[in-house]
């Protein structure tokens, strides 16, 4: 699902409200967390998970076409861990597929390999 897609999916569960307004409200509920981690606070959202932000040490790492020795900066990554609800509904909707005999949609992991 896109932003774009979200926005619209919320405008028509809530007819009550303008598109423009629901953007308003996703724009600011996401820049609220993009400040918090910038901040380097944790979001956490019950149910669903909670964003962090973790300290990845500078290390050597290898140019991947000449194999040659690269020096890799200390640097700060976002980290998203998915909250036990979250993790449960996935794993019983996927269950559910199978026991339908329908193909579950392939995963970012599963395509790539």
């Amino acid at each position: 699902m896109t932003k774009s897609e979200l926005i619209a999916k919320l405008a028509a569960l809530n007819p009550h409200l303008y598109q423009r307004d629901v953007e308003r409200i996703v724009a600011t509920i996401f820049d609220e967390i993009s400040n918090a981690l910038a901040r380097g606070d944790r979001v956490e959202l019950r149910g669903f998970g909670a964003f962090s932000v973790k300290q990845r040490d500078s290390r050597t790492g290898r140019n991947p076409r000449t194999g040659e020795a690269v020096s890799v900066t200390e640097k700060r990554v976002p980290y998203f861990k998915t909250g036990k609800d979250l993790r449960d509904r996935i794993n019983r909707e996927f269950a559910a597929q199978l026991a339908a005999g329908v193909q579950p949609k392939p995963t970012a992991s599963t395509e790539a390999g």
